[in-house]
């Protein structure tokens, strides 16, 4: 297991190469070897077993670079041969190979609730074999560490196949090397999560924005495209996950999708007789969280009837179209997916978002863009933090 293990880091830089246009550093042949590694794997994850020419035709490589990753993968046991395919073709038949993704597995965390950790033991395609929840008790800072520590022991324990890696979707700004630089609600600043709990457990640990985690997860499990995707995540509080030309937006300081503090009611409006500008917990007044997180919206709707709950996530909706659209202009996004509880999402206030933008952008924008919810539920988190290993440790998402 330990020569699955060894090979995240290089196949991450590997897959960022590819799209630098100002490269600072030189290219060195152990990042080409794992860029093509991940290509390997990435076909194998997705289209299943093949023969090795098959491999080479799709993705490019010389057939002598191809058998030697084969053989490569082989040794680490990460695929298996699967015999010989049939077919009537003239010549030596294929021996098709293929991912031993029931072999391994994977522990995903969501630290996402604040009153509950919530875990799970998963195979490398995304079926659970074991779920299990820690209760904070309102525990933050070092104390709730001790929680999540726990919890990720209990997972390890519960695991049926050898577990190649944690992953962690966690609130809060991430740095790239799974450090949370803060997370308000946990007490966490500067914390090197990743690199604590992987010293602690004795396995490669990953740890990402929530809203980042489940734009992966979107992505890899849940049927979005890479053309330009955006998950709304709404909970607590309000934030974003981009995925442009299939790579995850980190931005400056990892702070990328951030939107919840975007300033959507101002005190014009509310002299106007629109909504209140509420003051916000970053200090500022009228942030969109203050409109559209969870708690925001259920207070919004207490003691209406049903048409009139039904205009007031109307009126939500539109505050929330008009904050994306700029981001879905410049972006040119495909597809936005809303994740949250689809009672107060999925209706009047989804289709006001979408008429929203589709107003305020170009029709080549805006007429053939989605706008809907999350197909992966409440296990969303789970699931991105899932890919958070693939990716890291096999270079698959």
């Amino acid at each position: 297991m330990t020569a699955i293990t060894a090979n995240g880091a290089n196949g991450g830089a590997g897959r960022a190469l590819g799209g630098i246009l100002r490269p600072t550093a030189k290219l060195l042949p152990e990042h080409a070897r794992a860029h093509h590694r991940s290509m390997v794997l990435q076909h194998l994850f997705h289209s299943g077993a093949t023969s090795r020419a098959d491999l080479a035709r799709s993705t490019g490589l010389t057939r002598v670079t191809v058998s030697d990753l084969v053989a490569s993968l082989l040794a680490e046991g990460i695929v298996e041969e699967l015999g010989v395919r049939q077919e009537g073709k003239v010549g030596k038949p294929a021996i098709l190979v293929g991912m031993r993704t029931a072999e391994f597995q994977v522990v995903a965390i969501d630290l996402a609730d604040d009153e509950s950790l919530h875990g799970a033991v998963m195979t490398l395609v995304g079926d659970v074999v074991a779920r299990r929840t820690a209760r904070l008790e309102g525990r933050t800072g070092t104390p709730a560490v001790d929680v999540l520590r726990g919890l990720c022991r209990d997972l390890l324990a519960a695991a049926s196949r050898p577990v190649i890696g944690v992953g962690i979707s966690s609130p809060g700004v991430i740095a790239a090397d799974g450090a949370v630089v803060e997370a308000p609600n946990r007490g966490w600043y500067d914390v090197p999560l990743a690199a604590d709990l992987a010293r602690e457990l004795g396995v490669p640990v990953h740890v990402a924005n929530d809203a980042n985690t489940r734009a992966l997860g979107e992505l890899t499990f849940g049927g979005a495209t890479g053309d330009g995707l955006m998950v709304v995540t709404v909970g607590q509080g309000l934030g974003a996950g981009l995925v442009v030309d299939g790579a995850l937006v980190r931005g400056r300081r990892d702070a990328a999708g951030e939107i919840g503090h975007v300033t959507v009611v101002d005190e014009r409006e509310e002299a106007f007789g629109g909504d209140r500008a509420l003051p916000c917990a970053c200090g500022r007044r009228g942030c969109l969280e203050t409109v559209l997180s969870v708690p925001a919206l259920r207070r919004r709707v207490a003691g209406l009837s049903p048409q009139d709950a039904d205009a007031a996530l109307a009126s939500a909706g539109r505050l929330l179209g008009t904050a994306l659209a700029p981001v879905i202009s410049a972006l040119n996004l495909a597809e936005v997916l809303l994740s949250g509880p689809p009672e107060l999402l999925d209706g009047p206030l989804r289709e006001a978002a979408l008429d929203a933008v589709r107003q305020r952008t170009m029709p080549v924008i805006g007429h053939d863009l989605r706008l809907r919810t999350t197909s992966l539920g409440e296990d969303a988190a789970l699931f991105g933090a899932a890919v958070l290993v693939l990716s890291g440790q096999l270079g698959v998402s």
